[in-house]
């Protein structure tokens, strides 16, 4: 298995524009700090650190989309997630990447 698979879930390919178009919930886990700095139109910040005690503004969410500077906390932030049984998290990697598919 490549390593950015394993790091990154090495899943099947999803289709992020159309994920994101259908109203995912965007989740930024940087700091604070970084997303006052720049963030996707529409996202929220909840910092890696504050995932798993924020569980509740995760529930009932068709689609999470998890995303950061360079996709190692949202990854880290999907594991969470996914431990906590939540099966329709998606690592979008960077923001950069996430906002591109954003009008």
């Amino acid at each position: 298995m490549n390593i950015f698979q394993s790091l990154f879930g090495g899943g099947p390919t999803v289709d992020l524009k159309n994920i994101i178009n259908e109203g995912a919930f965007l989740v930024d886990v940087r700091t604070p700090g970084e997303f006052a700095e720049g963030h996707v139109k529409g996202s929220v910040n909840i910092p890696l650190n504050t995932v798993a005690s924020q569980l509740a503004k995760f529930k009932n969410k068709k689609n999470i989309v998890v995303f950061c500077r360079s996709g190692g906390r949202s990854s880290q932030a999907k594991s969470i997630l996914e431990q906590n049984g939540f099966t329709n998290v998606i690592n979008g990697g960077t923001w950069n990447q996430v906002s591109q598919f954003v009008k």
